[in-house]
């Protein structure tokens, strides 16, 4: 049999980070000051983000290298398995061969930590005390807690409150890297009780925990920010994934012609493609990339490509991406990583100038690709990651009926097993599109 499990050595795992806007055609539309719209000064943003991290956001640079300190942390897991999909690709009959890089495998459970690693490393030679965040499904809030526990800072975390609810052992295993995490909107914040005030019933958003978690920052000393997406920099530290999965495919005789990610901040699908990207920028490859998100939250398929503030407070520099708007609150659905209003900055230009293709799906038809999926290759795969596999299974499936051979990789951004309520939910058929 063909290779099944595509391993790298310690040895071959990547040294530096690479940065696409070094090779982006024209440069990317800047951040603005919220208050004069003009493009936001880099000591603008040292009240809240770690004066290293302001400087990758934005650099020039093509490649960034990795500490020694951070690439000792990440030999934990990495470099992580490139798997081959013989099963799936057998009971989808389809002469696609099939390859998932399977991020699962960290302590986090996700590929969250690449970037949580360095943000809390650059924030603790920085002498930062303690940093505040937001998390969706808690994959992010966990991987940071994991991070801060490492280099001895506080930690506090304000969970999408729907999130909050439907993924309790989210919250434990944040609590159990030592983390305090909350549900928001909470009464902790000025922004918080007003939005309790006037929605007492809402689901909360990411939108309004960054918003809760800039304003702690923000008013309190030696205490900084992080993002667990969208911004270049952690962009730029996921490059990692599609980086050392090049170097994978370096062992088989396959380059993929499709990379498939799910999308909601866009980390996740950046780290996977923007080296092939790079390739194909460059005139080497013709790779496809695509782009996945819920139908409920479809700021890439629906949304306008504009300038809009990261959080519902609007207190985050302007952004141009794909946006619903900032006062979104998207419905409850279990994929909770992926209920944000917009999009990496990256990933939105790369789709509107036609590098990049987005679709989206309903929640019912992820988890039936997702039960696919982990009845094939053993895996239970995270809601989140489930959006990469429909996708992946509906190419394969139009290969079946071409017959054509190709070669397909998706993002196995994070495992399910603390999502099994939402299995439960799913199994029970209540589970539903909204």
């Amino acid at each position: 049999m063909e290779h099944t499990k595509i391993l790298l050595d310690e040895n071959e795992m990547p040294t530096h980070w690479y940065n696409i806007l070094a090779d982006f055609p024209e440069p990317l539309a800047p951040p603005l000051n919220p208050a004069t719209r003009e493009p936001i000064k880099p000591s603008e943003l040292e009240p809240i983000f770690a004066k290293e991290l302001i400087k990758q956001e934005m650099s020039p640079e093509r490649y960034i290298d990795i500490p020694q300190e951070i690439l000792e942390i990440y030999k934990l897991w990495r470099p992580s398995p490139l798997h081959r999909a013989h099963r799936l690709e057998k009971v989808l009959g389809t002469p696609a061969k099939i390859y998932y890089k399977d991020e699962s495998v960290s302590p986090a459970g996700s590929h969250k930590p690449n970037t949580a690693i360095a943000q809390a490393y650059y924030n603790m030679k920085e002498g930062t005390e303690k940093i505040t965040t937001e998390t969706g499904a808690g994959q992010w809030g966990s991987a940071l807690s994991l991070s801060c526990n490492y280099f001895d800072i506080e930690c506090k975390v304000f969970m999408v409150r729907s999130s909050f609810y439907q993924k309790p052992y989210r919250k434990s295993l944040i609590n159990l890297w030592g983390a305090s995490v909350i549900p928001s909107p909470s009464p902790e914040t000025q922004f918080g009780r007003m939005i309790l005030e006037k929605y007492p019933d809402t689901n909360g958003s990411l939108g309004i925990a960054i918003s809760e978690a800039i304003e702690v920052a923000a008013l309190n000393d030696n205490t900084k920010y992080a993002l667990g997406s969208v911004l270049n920099h952690t962009c730029l530290h996921q490059t990692i994934v599609g980086l050392e999965t090049q170097k994978q495919f370096e062992k088989t005789e396959d380059y993929p012609d499709i990379v498939i990610g799910c999308c909601g901040g866009g980390s996740n699908l950046a780290g996977v493609s923007l080296p092939y990207i790079r390739d194909n920028i460059a005139g080497k490859t013709d790779t496809r990339i695509i782009a996945v998100e819920p139908s409920a939250c479809p700021s890439l398929t629906e949304g306008r490509f504009d300038y809009d503030f990261g959080d519902m407070a609007q207190m985050t520099p302007l952004l141009k991406m794909y946006t619903l708007g900032s006062e979104f609150i998207p419905p409850a659905i279990h994929a909770g990583g992926l209920r944000y209003h917009g999009a990496s900055p990256i990933v939105s230009k790369l789709v509107a100038d036609g590098m990049m293709e987005a679709r989206s799906y309903h929640q019912v038809e992820i988890f039936d690709a997702a039960v696919t999926f982990a009845r094939s290759e053993g895996i239970a795969p995270a809601p989140e990651s489930a959006h990469a596999i429909k996708c992946a299974i509906d190419e394969a499936l139009k290969c079946k009926e071409t017959g054509e051979e190709k070669t397909i990789l998706f993002n196995l951004s994070g495992h399910g097993h603390f999502d099994m309520a939402s299995y439960d939910m799913y199994f029970s058929g209540k589970l539903t599109n909204e």
